[in-house]
């Protein structure tokens, strides 16, 4: 049987990536814009929330880290870990559910997507009908204008990606002008990818 739930007497879990090459390349960020329309009506603020503070961390520490339970529970307003009415260990069983994590190892290791594929053609259908038409026009081909947030988050990745790559500080540059993003942006970008690069490159310890 899939583990879907939390040992009841656990205050640490794993958190790693959940690797999906196909999702994280068509996906959406559970920061972006997409999922606060679309998802956030599917999955529920808490688990949205728990999401976005996971994959927060997951930016920052990549190869995974432990998650301190009663902290992330109350940092994302879900109070206590413990009791018969705790919210938290629900919130990650819903997370699961829909395929947005999954608990591995009895529950000791929580792997978390990065990003969250689109809707399926039954999760739309239960959209309010003004979000069924806004995300029709979306996969159209017409989305919202991003939001500054999520240029520089876009501008960041691909920066990295680039630098991943093999490319220099020159060519990471003028490959994210080609793609059109302001200048100053493309600087602010590459300076966080060259650091965030350089720092993954150290051997641990």
């Amino acid at each position: 049987m899939r583990v879907r739930e939390l040992p009841p007497d656990t205050d640490f879990v794993l958190v790693r990536p959940w690797v999906d090459p196909v999702v994280d390349q068509a996906g959406y960020d559970p920061r972006s814009r997409y999922v606060e329309r679309f998802w956030l009506g599917v999955l529920g603020p808490s688990v949205t929330w728990l999401l976005r503070y996971l994959v927060a961390r997951l930016e920052a520490e990549p190869d995974g880290f432990d998650l301190d339970l009663n902290t992330c529970a109350t940092a994302i307003g879900l109070g206590r870990l413990q009791g018969p009415n705790a919210a938290f260990p629900r919130t990650v069983a819903r997370a699961c559910q829909f395929g947005a994590g999954r608990l591995l190892g009895g529950g000791t290791t929580l792997e978390v997507r990065r990003k969250l594929p689109p809707l399926t053609q039954r999760q739309v259908a239960r959209l309010p009908e003004a979000l069924r038409a806004e995300h029709e026009r979306w996969m159209g081909g017409h989305p919202p204008a991003p939001s500054g947030e999520e240029l520089r988050d876009r501008a960041r990745q691909l920066a990295l990606s680039l630098l991943q790559l093999g490319e220099d500080r020159e060519g990471t540059e003028r490959q994210l002008q080609r793609w059109r993003f302001h200048p100053t942006l493309v600087a602010e970008a590459t300076d966080w990818a060259l650091d965030r690069h350089a720092r993954s490159a150290v051997p641990a310890g």
